[in-house]
C-alpha cells in the first residue's frame, strides 16, 4: 500500500504505473544495479564485483550459515518442508525492491519536485527525507496511508522487529550456552542450569544492544553500517563452513586458525584506507571486495594449515557427501529455476 500510494502521489493521482514511469524517467540512475567506477555509490556496489565477489559472501553466510536464519529451517517438520520454506523466502526476497527500494526512490523524486511537494500540502512539511537523513523516507511515506492502514503498517513493523529480536536473542543464548558455557565453563551443568544461563546471556545481550543502539543514531545508513562490520567476521565463518563441508582434508586446527586470522585480515582492509591508502602497502577497496578477498585468503590459510597438519590425508572427521544429500523435489527445482530466471532478468534490465 505504501508503494502504491507513493507512486500515485508522484504521478499526481494518475496511478501506480504512471508513478513508476515518472520516477524511472526522473531518476534512472537510482535503478542501476551494476554501477560504473565513476558512480558516487561505486564503493557500496562495486560494479561487476557485486555479481562475482563479496555479495556472494554476504548472502551465503547470512542465508546459509547464520544460526539466526537457519534455526527457522532446522525447525521444519521435514526436509521437504524446509526446502519449500527456503523457496518461499526466495520468492519474498524478489519483491523486497518493490516494497523497500521503490518507495525510497519515490520519496527522493517527490522531494526534488517542487510541484509535487506543493500538491502534497501539509504532508510535505512533515520531516521530508533529504540526502542528510534518508532514513526518514519510509516514516515520511507512511503518513500517506489512511487511518487504520497506518496503524496496521506500524503494528506489522513492530511485530517484525519483535520477531527478529526474539530469533536473535534465541541464537545468542544458544551459541553462548551450548558452545561456550557447557563445554568450557560448566561441563556438568544440568538442563535447569543450562536454561538459566541461556536466559541470563540473552538478557545481557539485550542490555548491551540497548546501550549500543543510541550510539548508532548518528550514522548515515544503519543497514550499511551493519553490513560493513558484519563483513569483518562473516568471511572467516563462511570459509570455515565451505571447506569443512566440501574438502575432507580440512582439520580442526586449520579451521580455527583460519577463523582467527580472518578478523585481523578483514580489519587490515577495513582500517587501512582511512589514512594510509597513499601507502603502497594499503589499498582503498569497496567493502564487498574486502569481504571477497578476506574469504579467499582465509580459505588459503585453512588449506595450508590443514595440509601441513594432515600431510595431505583426509581428516577423520571429514564429511562424506553424496548425491542424495542434495536431493530436491521437482517443485523445488522448478521454483528455484524460476527465481533465478527472474533475478537474471532484473539484473539484465537494470544493469547500469
Amino acid at each position: 500500500m505504501t508503494t502504491y500510494l507513493a507512486l500515485d502521489a508522484v504521478s499526481g493521482g494518475a496511478g501506480m504505473w504512471a508513478g513508476f514511469s515518472a520516477i524511472y524517467d526522473a531518476a534512472p540512475d537510482k535503478f542501476a544495479m551494476i554501477l560504473d567506477k565513476g558512480h558516487p555509490e561505486y564503493m557500496n556496489l562495486p560494479g561487476i564485483g557485486v555479481l562475482v565477489g563479496g555479495m556472494w559472501v554476504a548472502n551465503i553466510y547470512y542465508w546459509g550459515f547464520n544460526q539466526y536464519i537457519i534455526q527457522r529451517t532446522l525447525a521444519a517438520k521435514s526436509l521437504k518442508e524446509s526446502q519449500r520454506g527456503i523457496l518461499f523466502a526466495a520468492g519474498l526476497k524478489l519483491i523486497l525492491p518493490l516494497i523497500v527500494v521503490i518507495p525510497g526512490i519515490a520519496a527522493y523524486v517527490m522531494t526534488q519536485d517542487a510541484a509535487v511537494m506543493a500538491g502534497l500540502g501539509e504532508a510535505a512539511a512533515n520531516k521530508p527525507p533529504t540526502g542528510a537523513n534518508p532514513d526518514f523516507a519510509y516514516p515520511w511515506l507512511l503518513q500517506f496511508l489512511p487511518s487504520g492502514l497506518k496503524g496496521l503498517a506500524f503494528a506489522a513493523l513492530t511485530a517484525a522487529i519483535v520477531s527478529s529480536l526474539a530469533s536473535m536473542l534465541n541464537s545468542t543464548s544458544t551459541i553462548f550456552t551450548m558452545d561456550i558455557y557447557k563445554p568450557y565453563i560448566n561441563p556438568t551443568a544440568d538442563d535447569r542450569a543450562t536454561v538459566r544461563m541461556g536466559r541470563i546471556s540473552a538478557t545481557v545481550a539485550l542490555v548491551i544492544a540497548c546501550i549500543m543502539a543510541p550510539l548508532l543514531g548518528g550514522i548515515d545508513q544503519a543497514f550499511q553500517f551493519i553490513q560493513e562490520y558484519t563483513g569483518v567476521v562473516s568471511p572467516g565463518i563462511l570459509a570455515v563452513f565451505i571447506l569443512g563441508l566440501f574438502w575432507k582434508k580440512t582439520t580442526n586446527r586449520g579451521a580455527i586458525t583460519g577463523a582467527l586470522v580472518s578478523i585481523p585480515m578483514a580489519m587490515y582492509f577495513k582500517v587501512a584506507p582511512k589514512g594510509w591508502s597513499d601507502s603502497a602497502l594499503f589499498v582503498d577497496l569497496p567493502f564487498l571486495d574486502q569481504m571477497g578477498l578476506t574469504t579467499l585468503l582465509t580459505m588459503l590459510v585453512i588449506a595450508l594449515v590443514s595440509r601441513s597438519e594432515g600431510k595431505g590425508e583426509d581428516d577423520a572427521k571429514g564429511i562424506t557427501l553424496s548425491r542424495s544429500t542434495f536431493a530436491t523435489e521437482p517443485l523445488y527445482n522448478i521454483g528455484a529455476f524460476a527465481v533465478l530466471t527472474i533475478l537474471a532478468v532484473l539484473y539484465a534490465f537494470f544493469w547500469g
